[in-house]
């Protein structure tokens, strides 16, 4: 599990000070784990406790794990390599690891139960994601209503009931014309799974039920950023597989 996603899974437990903190670790990624619990405070203008009490809040027992899971996630990060290949490379495994490490079950579990599930994809290659997801799950009787653009998610959002299940394919989680109705959602106590980059982000704050897929931004000639979705397809192509087997065993309920 990476930083961001706990960073997601401990929010509304964090205060002020604790976000100051991990900005300073965030923005520091490739040195702080080499500093003491003093030296951090230090750097973040903090006390030895504050630091203590973050780590404790994000899991870990103690400073000293938490420094060691820093290390261990840099020195992933620096073996990851620098070519275009070798970040997706990364990436796939970063993805892979993060699936086998997963537990589908409860979301196997709630799409079963859900009367009907919309997927909508915040862009294009995110609806090419949503469009396999319906593909896949007509194989297992599961029929999936793709969301094609934003005027129609918002019509979708006054029919929707307790007893429906949205899907959000969203690559960074933070597309503001989202969250009026991701908030429409929440207050109407409409489930809905979210799908983002491994990254700390709003959108997985604001539903217990989130996947991630790692996909890392590579820099072409020009000046260029791309970013590559195949993760994105493998998560959706893990969730399918397991609620295959799920049904299968008899296991869903």
């Amino acid at each position: 599990m990476r930083l961001e996603e706990i960073i997601n899974k401990y929010y509304n437990q964090l205060h002020e000070n604790d976000f100051h903190i991990l900005k300073y670790i965030l923005n520091h990624r490739d040195t702080c784990y080499e500093l003491g619990i003093n030296s951090l405070a230090d750097k973040c203008n903090v006390s030895r406790s504050s630091v203590l009490r973050l780590a404790q809040k994000l899991g870990f027992s103690g400073y000293s794990e938490f420094r060691v899971f820093l290390k261990w996630q840099e020195q992933e990060e620096t073996a990851a390599g620098k070519s275009g290949v070798d970040s997706l490379q990364a990436d796939i495994q970063e993805t892979l690891k993060y699936a086998h490490s997963h537990d589908f079950s409860e979301l196997c579990a709630l799409i079963r139960r859900q009367e009907r599930i919309f997927v909508y994809g915040t862009g294009t290659v995110q609806l090419n994601c949503a469009d396999e997801l319906q593909r896949m799950f007509l194989a297992v009787d599961k029929h999936l209503h793709v969301i094609r653009a934003q005027r129609e998610f918002e019509l979708v959002l006054s029919q929707v009931t307790e007893r429906d299940l949205v899907i959000i394919i969203s690559f960074s989680g933070d597309t503001p014309s989202l969250f009026p109705s991701v908030q429409t959602l929440v207050t109407k106590g409409v489930p809905f799974i979210s799908l983002t980059n491994l990254k700390n982000n709003r959108l997985a704050r604001m539903t217990p039920y989130n996947l991630y897929a790692s996909s890392s931004e590579v820099a072409l000639a020009g000046g260029i950023r791309t970013a590559s979705f195949a993760s994105f397809f493998i998560i959706g192509e893990m969730l399918f597989r397991q609620y295959a087997d799920d049904q299968k065993n008899g296991s869903l309920h």
